[in-house]
């Protein structure tokens, strides 16, 4: 049987762990060729297991083609370099995940926003400007073969107070650059999602719950695996009428409904009625 992405180029930001792992590990899964990109080069770099060479083998052991790109997304250098370098060995890009960005150690500390760190304000760095740079150089590949398909990885923080102020503005600020984008997109047959994952079965969320565990009774349990998102990213650009969903943010969850994926044999629920769901953006276009 063909790889359901056999010939397909993606590109997943910060990949080196978490959720960025996960969904470059799924993208391979189906075939697809993947650069993964992140800053950590060996074990012990980072206060989290793994790097991005690690995830790079896991994406061809699944089946795809991993590489590994060094870059820092806090350097619009690096980010140029990444594109050039996919242009130059691949001639095409086909699907971006926008997923880096920067998780304070102490963002889920109680408190008002004025009580932590100011450094957690660098989530709108990298994390939202980064994500606008890297679509930026995308683009022009995309647009050039009038194919694609940008996702962006958000939260039900985009849309409820979650972990405060810096957080949720990345979020709802990554949301709307899926709307925005896919206006201008829309000439060039690509389409543009944000993706609201639920909490995910990660070695950050497992620190977390280890070190609350009263205030995390359960979460595990119905917790996301990171592939899970990539599964329904691959779906999103497999799907023959994806441009009616550009300029969406969608749950992940429900999306999963829609196109019959389960994570592990389970079926993630909908977090909308407790959290909320996404807000539609008003369909006017002012130039």
């Amino acid at each position: 049987m063909t790889p359901l992405l056999e010939g397909v180029v993606a590109v997943v930001t910060g990949a080196s762990r978490g959720a960025g792992k996960g969904i470059a590990v799924a993208l391979g899964a189906e075939g697809a060729t993947v650069y993964v990109t992140g800053r950590t080069l060996k074990e012990g770099d980072a206060p989290l297991p793994g790097t991005i060479a690690h995830t790079a083998e896991a994406v061809t052991q699944a089946g795809g083609r991993g590489i590994a790109v060094a870059c820092d997304h806090a350097l619009d250098t690096d980010v140029k370099a990444l594109f050039d370098r996919v242009d130059r060995e691949q001639g095409r890009l086909d699907i971006l995940v926008n997923n880096a960005t920067f998780l304070h150690d102490r963002l889920t500390d109680h408190g008002p926003f004025w009580e932590k760190p100011l450094e957690l304000v660098d989530i709108l760095y990298v994390g939202l400007r980064s994500a606008y740079v890297a679509s930026w150089h995308a683009a022009p590949l995309m647009a050039r073969h009038r194919n694609g398909l940008v996702a962006f990885t958000s939260s039900y923080g985009a849309n409820c107070y979650m972990h405060g102020a810096a957080y949720g503005a990345q979020k709802a600020g990554v949301d709307k650059f899926a709307h925005d984008m896919a206006v201008d997109f829309k000439p060039f047959n690509v389409a543009t999602v944000s993706i609201w994952m639920g909490m995910l079965r990660t070695a950050r969320t497992r620190r977390a719950i280890d070190a609350a565990p009263e205030q995390y009774a359960g979460f595990w349990d119905i917790a996301e695996t990171p592939e899970f998102t990539g599964h329904i990213i691959a779906a999103l650009y497999r799907d023959p009428r994806r441009a009616e969903k550009s300029g969406q943010a969608l749950i992940g969850a429900e999306a999963a409904l829609e196109y019959g994926i389960t994570d592990a044999g389970r079926q993630p629920p909908s977090q909308r009625a407790m959290l909320g769901g996404p807000v539609p953006a008003h369909p006017a276009v002012v130039g």
